[in-house]
């Protein structure tokens, strides 16, 4: 049974944005891999900008420095 964990960015992704994603990635696995849709899991993660860094800075940092 495959599992995909999605983590983005909580930033406003829309439902049907998300539906999307978890399309994309069950039917990746799928013509990839071979495996059965019917027991791939994607679950998605929304993480504030806060709680996510690159580069030693939080994405809300880097994004106030870009502006």
């Amino acid at each position: 049974m495959p599992y995909v964990n999605i983590k983005i960015t909580k930033e406003g992704a829309t439902k049907e944005q998300k539906a999307a994603l978890i399309k994309g990635a069950t039917e990746l696995l799928v013509n990839v891999l071979g495996k059965n849709p019917k027991t791939t899991v994607v679950t998605i993660d929304e993480l504030d900008t806060d709680n996510w860094g690159v580069g030693g800075e939080s994405i809300t940092t880097l994004r106030e420095i870009k502006s």
